[in-house]
């Protein structure tokens, strides 16, 4: 397993996990509450390293929700994906002496954490543990979060898995009926992912039932612009922030036009943000997962755009 991936293959890899801006959950609070008290710290978190911040799936004693990427700790973790990384005193370390967690009012001076790696090797986050005095984690607590660690990617891959299969699922079931001999040549089609934002954040905001009444709201406002199109189809994956559409013909604009316009429509009427990506297939007789993977990678692609327009504005 390579000790290092390149900055766009690991963002990549944190990208298909869809953990980022995702909804709380007990058991990675349960995670960082645990690592409070094995390395008894006042601080502990389930960090994520996104394109341009450090978002918290879970945290212990720390009220924000995440943190700048130039100012994390745990962005220099990652460089040693295997390794535990430990700042016994921050303001001794030359690279955080000046870093505002350290000088602000967090007054940060200790810092452990041990990287959550995928199986191909991708440092996606740490589990993590801070405090305001100096000090020294014994073996034992070493040892307890990096189990802590395994654990969390554990729990990320169930999940992964858990989505991949359903998506499999759904995709078998909207793929084009294999046609008889004297039937005409099989068309093409699109895969279409429509994916809401920031669920945590909209969640703080409007609470997490009224969040999913506009998302089934979503979901019937994309039944609806299909409607004049009955080859199509799209679906919701369970519980989730994501649809994904399957559009059968060679030329499917007018479908996803509707699709959009009733996204954006949407969006107007509830200030959530839906980004949007497609893919069309090569050859009519290409396998559907192959289609959402390209389309998923237009997604990421298209993320990475946004936060670099947001980097340049600030």
């Amino acid at each position: 397993m390579s000790e290092h991936l390149a900055e766009s293959a690991r963002q990549r890899a944190l990208d298909i996990y869809r953990v980022v801006d995702s909804l709380p959950e007990a058991a990675y609070n349960d995670i960082a509450y645990l690592a409070s008290v094995l390395c008894d710290t006042p601080i502990a978190l389930v960090s994520l390293i996104d394109r341009d911040r450090q978002w918290f799936k879970a945290s212990q004693g720390f009220a924000e929700t995440g943190t700048r990427r130039d100012e994390a700790f745990c962005n220099h973790a990652i460089e040693t994906p295997l390794d535990m990384m430990e700042v016994r005193d921050a303001r001794a370390d030359s690279r955080f002496e000046s870093n505002p967690l350290v000088t602000g009012e967090h007054s940060i001076r200790f810092y452990a954490g041990m990287p959550l790696v995928t199986e191909a090797g991708a440092a996606i986050g740490t589990v993590c543990v801070l405090d305001k005095q100096p000090r020294e984690l014994s073996e034992m607590q070493r040892a307890g979060l990096q189990a802590l660690a395994r654990l969390t990617m554990t729990l990320l891959d169930a999940r992964l898995h858990e989505r991949e299969l359903e998506r499999a699922i759904l995709l078998a079931e909207t793929a084009p009926i294999e046609p008889v001999a004297s039937a005409p040549a099989p068309q093409g089609f699109t895969v279409a992912i429509f994916q809401v934002q920031d669920l945590a954040g909209a969640a703080r905001l409007i609470g997490e039932r009224v969040l999913e009444r506009h998302l089934q709201d979503l979901d019937q406002r994309l039944h609806e612009a299909l409607m004049a199109y009955p080859d199509h189809s799209v679906n919701r994956t369970s519980h989730s922030e994501e649809f994904i559409a399957v559009l059968h013909g060679d030329d499917t604009t007018e479908a996803l036009n509707s699709l959009c316009d009733h996204t954006a429509a949407f969006e107007a009427s509830t200030g959530l943000r839906v980004l949007y990506s497609s893919a069309d297939a090569t050859d009519p007789n290409e396998r559907l997962e192959l289609v959402f993977l390209r389309a998923d990678d237009a997604l990421s692609q298209t993320k990475d755009v946004l936060a670099s327009g947001q980097s340049e504005a600030a």
